[in-house]
């Protein structure tokens, strides 16, 4: 069996359209997949654990780590920094494992802007409808009518980046939508450039060939 480099895969979408529950049906799907734990400067919650949920940093510390070119992205978000740490990415790629990105547009062109961006498949989920979106938002029961007010505000902006992405996926049905997300991964691992292995595989095929002669 040839060996495999692992890629790195973004999932971006506006609030509500499916991005986190798909990313945990995937990484159920196949467990080998590893998400990508972020960097941050806030404080630890309750029951966080360092390196598990984020990597509790000190805005000095994350500040050093942008300037030493060890994020592969990152954005200031309510006074607080977030970025997503490449050394983690980089092992996971050469033990063959594949990352999963659950970001934004914003973080997902940064990335696709690094130094590894020609290992990254980006996939944007679309909702069916803005009413359906909406729908959804209310029915988590979680925010409040300002809060989803923001979150649709929001959306527009961010559906407004669909064009960036290499596949697009409307989320009108949730397990279809599972069983794309599974093909499109599938067939991406299988990419020539992607198996470096091939090329001495293909060497002792040769081989074979010269013997029998």
């Amino acid at each position: 069996m040839a060996d495999r480099r692992g890629l790195l895969l973004i999932i971006s979408s506006p609030s509500g359209a499916g991005k986190s529950t798909l990313s945990k049906r995937l990484r159920l799907w196949d467990p080998t997949i590893r998400f990508s734990v972020s960097a941050t400067t806030r404080k630890p919650r309750e029951g966080e654990v360092d390196g598990k949920d984020y990597y509790f940093r000190s805005r000095d510390e994350f500040e050093k780590m942008v300037a030493t070119g060890e994020m592969l992205e990152h954005a200031e978000v309510f006074g607080n920094l977030y970025g997503s740490p490449k050394a983690p990415v980089e092992a996971n790629m050469a033990a063959g494992c594949d990352t999963l990105f659950d970001i934004d547009w914003q973080g997902g062109q940064q990335i696709r802007n690094s130094a590894l961006g020609k290992d990254v498949v980006s996939i944007f989920i679309l909702p069916p409808s803005i009413s359906e979106l909406e729908g959804r938002l209310k029915g988590r029961g979680q925010d409040s009518t300002e809060v989803i007010a923001g979150r649709m505000a929001k959306s527009q902006a961010e559906i407004s980046h669909w064009a960036e992405y290499d596949y697009v996926l409307i989320n009108d049905d949730l397990d279809r939508a599972e069983e794309e997300l599974r093909t499109i991964l599938s067939a991406e691992r299988m990419r020539r450039d992607r198996q470096p292995g091939l090329t001495g595989f293909v060497r002792g095929l040769n081989k074979e060939f010269e013997e029998r002669q």
